[in-house]
């Protein structure tokens, strides 16, 4: 092999260095402005060049090297050179002009280094310093709901922080967050990019000491996929701490559930995204105002769930909590061994250690009223029955890939015999659905290819014979807002139905964009469903506390007990003044927990919640209508 030559050593040398950055640079302008002043004071040595032509003797080479540094710096100290020592201004001129080429290089070589700094900051690179923070792994458009909630949840903290992870630049994530929170309240929130597969890019946001930690789901279709390697790369890091992590994730496709659990470590709580909601539109479809309802309970501003332990519940039965809060309604107990009893029995014995799950506005609120008195008026109990079940008749519009569990929710609930048709066009449905048609037990299917915002085709289904519309947004090859204008559309054309027939449609929608949400209530739709604003409150609510999933499956359960809205007329007499109390004294005797209402006058009314009132003060004096509705937790 041939030796490598002294010129070539020189310049691999060179090129290495001027490759490392600015400093290599900057180095080399400093060894050329070094030689070339030891040059000129050299020229100004041998030639004996003097300062003027009266000067007694030549510079020395110290000297003349310094006078040549000089005019290196600064081109101005020329205009004192003496008139009669062109000698001397000719090397002088020399140094000035390689003073200019070389001072040009530098400071362009220094701003563009400054330059390149700036954007590494920019990149968001460098590690985050914060502890005790929500750390949000990946990006989608339920992150700008997450932060809302939990800048609502942190409005009673100590210098707060969100810390962002997401394979995006760091400036548009930052734009676009200033862009769509109106409000940050005292809520820090940095973004950082990186892969949030990565565990060297996770150590940058602190993980360790993170409060919680949220996994999101990205719109891709393998999206599951990426939330597993998330959670893998923080409970398998080789940084990890010690202790367990609190994270909350998102699986969207229940086959990568058992992979997910598996990763998880009984660290990693996972929100199965499509099943919940399937859940929620199947509940809602059957009761108007039940969307409002889950809603107020999974947001932060307002009133949600706590858990709380009150030792002078110690030895006294459920229904005794029940009446021990007025300003907080207890729902269930959650037991020394972590397990959720929700509405049990009203004679079960609160034991050590016990607490209760209530809803109350803050978790400061859930204080026991210590009232024994509770004006309770027996002579307005009422018992009219109105749980005779029927078929029922459902009608979906529009298609995505919920639907199949949506209906297999159903038949969880409605009477043998009940029916569903399926109007969708630009769908491949056929197989799914024959699948399906041999699974259901109570409910016979039908499909029909149409199109959802033609009028006539709508007409043509009778849609005044069916007792319940569920309106799905189309979600395969079409755009968000565009889908959103078609469920509008479809809408407006149900409600002009409805006004022309002179009845009232059920009709739960999905909205894909909660924007478009005050555009449906002037279309004057019952009840909404908006995917992702749901999951983001629930994943929100989650990274709080974890054991709230144990409530959450209960809730959303086929099985033991749910929200209902039941007519008042099954508790209290309708037209008379009476506290909660009363209410609630009167659900307790049929085993039901009453924790609000639902005034029907204010069912198109936003601004009054339409309708519903959550964990109303029990000693407020309340007059119901024969339209309104006891909202209960009960088994049927």
């Amino acid at each position: 092999m041939t030796k490598p030559t002294t010129g070539q050593k020189i310049r691999y040398y060179f090129e290495n260095t001027m490759s490392s950055g600015p400093g290599g640079v900057i180095k080399w302008l400093a060894i050329l402005s070094l030689v070339m002043v030891l040059i000129l004071g050299l020229i100004i040595f041998i030639f004996g060049i003097k300062e003027s032509g009266d000067a007694e003797s030549p510079l020395g080479f110290l000297e003349g090297s310094w006078q040549s540094l000089m005019a290196t710096l600064d081109s101005g100290t020329m205009g004192g050179d003496p008139a009669d020592a062109w000698p001397f201004r000719i090397v002088r001129f020399i140094a000035t002009l390689v003073g200019i080429f070389l001072i040009s290089i530098l400071i362009g070589t220094i701003s563009s280094g400054i330059d390149g700094q700036i954007d590494e900051m920019k990149k968001g690179k460098s590690k985050v310093l914060e502890s005790n923070h929500t750390l949000i792994l990946g990006w989608s458009e339920k992150v700008f709901s997450i932060i809302n909630e939990l800048v609502e949840a942190n409005s009673n903290q100590k210098n707060p922080s969100i810390v962002i992870l997401a394979d995006r630049d760091k400036v548009e994530m930052d734009d676009e967050i200033r862009e769509k929170i109106e409000n940050f309240g005292n809520t820090k929130v940095i973004c950082r990019s990186g892969s949030p597969l990565e565990s060297s890019a996770i150590a940058v946001v602190n993980p360790n000491e993170a409060r919680s930690i949220i996994v999101l789901g990205s719109e891709e279709s393998n999206a599951d996929t990426y939330v597993i390697k998330s959670v893998l790369a923080i409970t398998n890091g080789k940084n990890r701490k010690k202790e367990p992590y609190h994270i909350v994730a998102e699986i969207k496709d229940p086959k990568n559930m058992e992979a997910a659990d598996l990763v998880g470590n009984d660290e990693t709580v996972f929100v199965l995204s499509s099943d919940l909601i399937s859940r929620i539109t199947a509940q809602t479809c059957r009761q108007s105002g039940l969307s409002v309802v889950y809603s107020e309970l999974l947001q932060f501003d307002g009133d949600e769930i706590y858990f709380n332990e009150e030792k002078s519940l110690v030895g006294k039965t459920f229904k005794d909590s029940l009446f021990a809060y007025e300003t907080s309604s207890v729902i269930g107990i959650f037991t020394a061994d972590e397990e959720v009893l929700i509405n049990p029995p009203m004679d079960t014995v609160f034991n050590a250690g016990d607490q209760v799950i209530a809803i109350s506005e803050d978790d400061d609120t859930v204080v026991v009223s210590g009232k024994s008195n509770f004006n309770i008026e027996e002579s307005l109990f009422n018992r009219m029955d109105g749980s005779n079940q029927t078929v029922e008749k459902t009608l979906i519009l529009g298609w995505n890939d919920r639907g199949i569990r949506i209906i297999e929710e159903l038949d969880n609930y409605v009477s043998a015999g009940s029916e569903v048709l399926i109007l969708a066009d630009g769908v491949d449905i056929d197989t799914d659905l024959s699948e399906l048609k041999s699974s259901l037990e109570k409910q016979r299917l039908t499909y029909t290819k149409g199109d959802i915002i033609d009028r006539a085709t709508l007409e043509s289904l009778n849609v005044a014979s069916y007792d319940h519309i569920i309106l799905l947004s189309y979600t395969e090859g079409i755009d968000i807002q565009e889908s959103d204008a078609k469920t509008l559309i479809c809408l407006l054309h149900l409600r002009a139905m409805s006004e022309k027939a002179g009845k009232d449609f059920s009709i739960v929608s999905e909205m894909l964009d909660i924007r478009n949400r005050d555009l449906g209530v002037v279309a004057k739709a019952d009840d909404f469903i908006v995917s992702d604003n749901l999951i983001s409150l629930m994943l929100s609510q989650l990274s709080e506390n974890k054991d709230l999933k144990k409530v959450y499956d209960i809730l959303f359960e086929a099985d033991g007990s749910e929200i209902y809205l039941k007519p008042v007329s099954r508790y209290v007499k309708t037209g008379e003044d009476m506290n909660f109390y009363t209410v609630l004294e009167s659900a307790a005797a049929q085993n039901e927990i009453a924790f609000g209402y639902r005034i029907s006058a204010d069912a198109s009314n936003s601004d009054e919640h339409f309708g519903v009132k959550i964990n109303p003060k029990k000693d407020q004096t309340v007059n119901f209508s024969p339209e309104d509705y006891i909202i209960v937790l009960a088994e049927d």
